[in-house]
């Protein structure tokens, strides 16, 4: 049995879980997310925890249902309080803007790189060099921040590029000069 499949969930004031036909849908001031659940795991729901119990005891229910548990708490909390992750924009004249749905960042190519939002993610550009990437889905957020990076991964000699809020980028010598 799972150890993290074990433990409960905590459902916060404002939020509304209901389990119909293996689905899971959690409800709360910031939207509505659906989890599927796997038909060899059940969910329990009592007024203020949800238990995620395996049904059987083969390979596919234990490798399930850490997992399971793990995409309902990450909704239930997505409801409630969201989730963000920041990158920041590193190099002289690199920036960004947002533009409605658009993320234009000036990336030291010829012309600006235009990325399109997703349904689901707002994002904000602070002092034209940190951007917050933020919405209910965890899932969607950490890969539309991935897909962000990608567009200027940091370098390692002059650490130019899109990095996370934090990340730490291994610089590398350059050449030598001299015989």
């Amino acid at each position: 049995m799972s150890r993290i499949g074990k433990k409960t969930i905590m459902i916060p004031d404002g939020v509304t879980v209901t389990v119909v036909d293996g689905k899971v849908d959690a409800k709360g001031p910031r939207g509505i997310l659906s989890v599927n659940v796997p038909t060899v795991l059940g969910i329990e729901v009592d007024a203020k925890n949800v238990t995620v119990k395996s049904l059987a005891d083969d390979q596919d229910a234990r490798s399930l249902h850490g997992l399971t548990r793990t995409l309902l708490a990450n909704a239930i909390t997505g409801v409630s309080a969201g989730f963000q992750k920041g990158l920041e924009v590193v190099g002289v004249g690199y920036r960004g803007e947002v533009d409605g749905s658009m993320l234009r960042l000036y990336l030291g190519y010829s012309r600006p790189v235009e990325y399109k939002v997703p349904e689901g993610i707002a994002l904000k550009v602070e002092k034209q060099v940190n951007i917050v990437v933020s919405g209910i889905d965890k899932e969607l957020v950490g890969k539309t921040a991935a897909e962000i990076r990608s567009l200027k991964r940091p370098e390692p000699y002059k650490g130019k590029g899109i990095r996370y809020a934090g990340e730490l980028v291994r610089r590398k010598v350059g050449k030598s000069a001299g015989a």
